[in-house]
């Protein structure tokens, strides 16, 4: 006994002395002397939207009018999204009690897709609006609080582990009134250094909503690009002209018109393809060798470099599944959900599973080019699935099947190559992206909770 109190007195020493000058010890970790814990039913309202008899059903709304009524749609991770917005009349809000949003509150989902945020400031373009039944309003009632670090502390890790905690609910969880005024907010005694807070994570926020955009505009030039030089409607200069210097023109097809100096052959003209299959999954020996064995699930990928399981020379002898050569297009064949359909390219020698379509490369046609035609095939693939109502899948003898446009190997690899800049670019932005929020919830994370402390002059 007396060596157990000895060693809790020093876990106690030990603790306190690992707590750094001008911080404290609270209940949710150490923090400056200077901030506080709160919780939000002592800084905020929380308010339900109205759920009584007059509440709006499908007949009520409309496109455009005064007042738009919130779904889970518009109100997302990112924020606001009013895409589909719809709306109640004038004399339908004024038949609603609980809901209306006054400008400052914040949303909170909490129904279904439990934890989204969104801020109803200034720059939001509609006077009136208001929530579900799905929803909460959160409303400051404390002038010590400013907003903007608010909804920042909301949307941060730390608040977020305390909505998983408390939403209930496998099928469809949710979050009660009672439950989210017991959550706690981490806040500087110093409103100004609240302030400094929210604007360098605004800053930050604002970078990643321009690469977004960006990304969204790239994406779009590059399927619209695709549509156009996949189906020769554009040609690339160095191809547009025949030998006399005149441009070049079109033919009638089956599928339309076409290049003049294009062609439509059938996948089983002018290469092969196979499906792959799955060792044993209760045989131990069949897994975790040399030989990378892919699932559809990775066609995600796009372009595979590599693949997370192995199979053994034991699996590889005694499954279906079988070797496939670098630059192989890859087809999800099976699966109602966005696996069927889904197009890759393997980079590598490997093998697959039998829901992996693989067409293998050949001297007659650019694998890059094949694989940036099938993939912008995506919803023509789904439709030609066997079964009722599309549930079947893919099969060999439809991949085989299916006619392709296209020059001569020359310009395919052209036109391959302008797409895999765009992509490769793409890439390249996709990844300041990815760095960017890391560096937000790191910040997010640092400044939240008082470790890392701002400058003077931020604050000042």
């Amino acid at each position: 006994m007396v060596e157990q109190m000895m060693q809790h007195k020093a876990d106690k020493m030990a603790a306190k002395q690992t707590i750094p000058a001008g911080y404290k010890q609270t209940e949710v970790g150490v923090i400056p002397e200077d901030w506080s814990v709160v919780s939000l039913q002592d800084i905020c309202s929380i308010i339900d939207g109205d759920r009584g008899s007059n509440y709006p059903t499908s007949t009520d709304f409309q496109s455009y009018g005064y007042c738009g009524f919130l779904s889970a749609a518009n109100v997302t991770k990112s924020g606001f999204v009013f895409d589909e917005l719809v709306f109640i009349t004038q004399n339908k809000d004024r038949s609603l009690r609980n809901g209306k949003l006054a400008r400052n509150d914040i949303v909170l989902t909490t129904r279904g897709t439990v934890g989204n945020f969104s801020l109803y400031d200034n720059n939001v373009p509609f006077d009136n609006l208001r929530i579900n039944s799905g929803m909460v309003l959160i409303r400051l009632s404390s002038n010590s609080i400013d907003v903007g670090y608010l909804y920042c502390f909301l949307r941060s890790s730390v608040f977020f582990s305390q909505i998983e905690r408390m939403s209930f609910g496998s099928a469809q969880p949710q979050l009660t009134v009672k439950g989210i005024q017991s959550f706690y907010a981490v806040c500087s005694g110093n409103k100004k250094e609240q302030t400094a807070i929210a604007n360098v994570l605004s800053d930050t926020d604002v970078l990643i909503c321009s690469l977004e955009q960006l990304i969204a505009k790239k994406q779009a030039i590059k399927t619209a690009t695709m549509q156009q030089l996949l189906t020769g409607r554009t040609r690339l200069p160095q191809f547009a002209l025949r030998p006399d210097g005149t441009p070049k023109g079109y033919k009638s097809s089956e599928l339309g018109d076409i290049p003049e100096d294009w062609e439509i052959k059938q996948i089983i003209q002018f290469t092969d393809c196979t499906a792959g299959g799955t060792p044993s999954t209760s045989i131990a020996s069949y897994w975790g060798g040399e030989h990378p064995w892919m699932s559809s699930g990775e066609l995600h990928l796009k372009r595979v470099f590599d693949v997370s399981v192995r199979i053994t020379d034991e699996g590889l002898g005694n499954s279906s599944t079988k070797y496939v050569p670098a630059d192989s297009v890859l087809i999800g064949l099976a699966g109602q959900g966005k696996t069927r359909g889904t197009v890759a390219i393997a980079k590598i020698p490997l093998c697959t599973n039998q829901s992996i379509a693989s067409v293998f490369p050949s001297a007659e046609h650019c694998p890059e080019f094949l694989f940036y035609n099938l993939d912008s095939r995506y919803e023509e693939l789904r439709e030609l699935s066997t079964g009722d109502g599309g549930r079947g899948g893919l099969n060999l003898a439809i991949i085989r099947r299916l006619k392709v446009i296209f020059p001569d190997k020359t310009e395919q690899s052209a036109i391959a190559n302008v797409l895999s800049d765009m992509d490769s670019e793409l890439t390249e932005l996709e990844q300041k992206l990815a760095k960017a929020r890391d560096v937000k919830q790191g910040m997010m994370q640092q400044l939240l909770t008082g470790r890392i402390r701002l400058p003077v002059e931020q604050v000042e």
